[in-house]
């Protein structure tokens, strides 16, 4: 007689694979998980944490690219606000916890889709992808709106990052072959499989050929890098000291830069003195001196007035580049007895440093006694007194004033093709020069070095005065030797992965349920082996004769 005895299954605890499909999809149960394939609706959603996925990635590369403007994004908000606050804080908190959430959840599903699991995303995950993608957009309306020129930042870091983000994507593209090879190998191979196949493959391919569109100006021969770009000043050096200081003038010149740059805006005496805002309101404490005249223009005061105005405190307080915490204490004294400056003490102090002097000129209001005659009363009267014709370079922003003025360099405050600097060539005194602004990061100053640029405007010239030597450069036959051995590598690494998948494939399809059995069963037995035991108990009536033996066939055979 023969009895059985209820089947007992005892399983490995498979911490990894719980992990991966419990935090995916709260599927912590063995019988939770399936190796179905996933249903339409999932793939859906996996769709769409992809895209997630690569518009937080545009979107973190876009921020960490445009580090070079953040003080000019706070300025905007602050002109639209009305009140100073550094607005990159909460966008790059939230940008960082978005795209660590989205890369994880991306992992994740790779590794499902790896290891045969079904993809089944939990419900709050796709609330948090939505969350992550509405917002996102949104942040990308929003920047379009209020800061669109930036946009060109990208494909300027472009030039320099260019060659190694194609390194890059290619090694992650050629990674992926993995787990192409493992869905098209299979056996029952689909219409999905192949286009998935040759959608890889077009990939790929692009991926293999990008370096022909790739144009960066630091892929050239040494021997043509032109001479280390100069250095303006803007504002003087504003993350050492308050901009448009007398104090700020003077680290600026401490750095090495080759002229100063300053905004200038009329009294209502007609005294001119260095303002950046339309009002007093941002770098004074006209909040307490005049609290009702706080929004009025900073031309309608008179210089008395602006005299009295302490423009020092609020860079302590505020902390606009994150920088005060450097300070020594003596730089935090002088910097609270700090006023405004006014245009003549600025040309004084470039006037003994040998500098020039390049204006940023703001026309007063109509309402305002200068209005009309604001460029002849006060700049150039003055600059002429002073004998810093020669030097001076004053940035206009209407063209219509420059007929008169003689003696003066002039330059352009705007974006000019070739042909439209030519038409205006004869409004030019002296030599044209290329100056780009604000250059603050030192990769746009490298790039900006191997176009060619013969001088820059800069917030940080005490960063830039650290790079002695584009960060990087290369012959173009180094790049070309480059690209072709990434190719070759990433081409044998692909065929090596699609040969090994196909092997391993057609193993597993050669394997019948005995010899599995069999592996099993060789396997020394433990409660934590990785196998389901199958007991059959027999019990009958006891053999007299010792010995004797009772073999009954295997449950699989014939």
């Amino acid at each position: 007689m023969v009895k059985h005895q209820p089947l007992q299954q005892v399983y490995e605890k498979q911490l990894c694979l719980s992990f991966l499909t419990g935090i995916y999809g709260c599927r912590w149960k063995r019988y939770q998980r399936s190796h179905d394939d996933s249903s339409k609706w999932e793939c859906a959603w996996f769709i769409i944490l992809c895209s997630t996925f690569s518009l937080l990635l545009f979107w973190a590369y876009f921020w960490l690219e445009a580090h070079n403007d953040y003080n000019q994004f706070n300025w905007l908000l602050y002109n639209r606000s009305g009140e100073w606050k550094d607005g990159t804080v909460p966008i790059l908190a939230t940008t960082a916890v978005g795209f660590s959430y989205i890369t994880f959840l991306m992992i994740l599903a790779l590794c499902h889709i790896s290891l045969g699991q079904q993809l089944n995303l939990y419900w709050i995950h796709k609330v948090g992808v939505l969350a992550a993608l509405i917002t996102t957009v949104s942040g990308v309306v929003s920047i379009d709106d209020v800061w669109g020129d930036e946009w060109d930042i990208i494909l300027i870091s472009l030039q320099s990052t260019g060659p190694f983000l194609h390194i890059g994507a290619l090694a992650a593209v050629t990674v992926l072959g993995w787990l192409v090879a493992e869905q098209v190998v299979r056996a029952e191979r689909t219409k999905f499989h192949m286009i998935l196949l040759l959608v890889y493959l077009s990939v790929l391919l692009a991926l293999y050929m990008a370096p022909l569109a790739i144009s960066s100006p630091c892929i050239m021969d040494k021997n043509s890098l032109k001479s280390r770009p100069d250095v303006i000043g803007r504002r003087g050096a504003p993350m050492l000291a308050p901009e448009n200081t007398l104090m700020s003038f003077n680290k600026a010149l401490q750095q090495g830069v080759s002229s100063l740059e300053a905004d200038v805006t009329v009294s209502l005496d007609g005294v001119p003195f260095l303002m950046r805002d339309r009002t007093l309101k941002r770098t004074t404490d006209i909040a307490k001196v005049f609290p009702d005249r706080q929004d009025e223009d900073a031309s309608l005061f008179n210089w008395t007035e602006i005299r009295s105005l302490n423009a020092g405190q609020w860079f302590l307080e505020n902390d606009p580049f994150w920088t005060v915490g450097s300070l020594t204490g003596r730089d935090r004294n002088r910097i609270r007895n700090l006023t405004v400056c006014s245009l003549v003490e600025m040309l004084r102090l470039a006037a003994r440093a040998n500098r020039s002097a390049l204006l940023y000129l703001r026309r007063p209001p109509p309402e305002h006694p200068h209005y009309k005659t604001w460029i002849m009363d006060t700049l150039v009267r003055r600059t002429l007194f002073m004998g810093l014709t020669e030097s001076l370079l004053v940035t206009w922003t209407p063209d219509t004033d420059r007929g008169r003025v003689r003696g003066l360099q002039q330059t352009s405050l705007e974006k000019l093709s070739v042909e439209e600097l030519r038409h205006r060539e004869s409004y030019l005194v002296g030599p044209q020069i290329v100056t780009v602004y604000p250059v603050n990061e030192p990769w746009l100053y490298s790039v900006l070095w191997c176009s060619g640029v013969s001088s820059v405007s800069s917030d940080t010239p005490q960063v830039l005065r650290k790079v002695p030597y584009p960060i990087w450069l290369m012959s173009p036959d180094k790049y070309c030797l480059v690209w072709i051995t990434s190719d070759l590598v990433s081409i044998a690494i692909v065929i090596g992965i699609f040969i090994f998948q196909k092997w391993r494939m057609s193993g597993m399809q050669n394997y019948n349920p005995e010899q599995i059995m069999l592996s099993a069963v060789a396997r020394r037995p433990s409660r934590d082996v990785n196998i389901m035991k199958e007991k059959l108990i027999f019990s009958g009536t006891k053999t007299q004769e010792k010995g004797k033996k009772c073999v009954l066939p295997a449950p699989w055979s014939n």
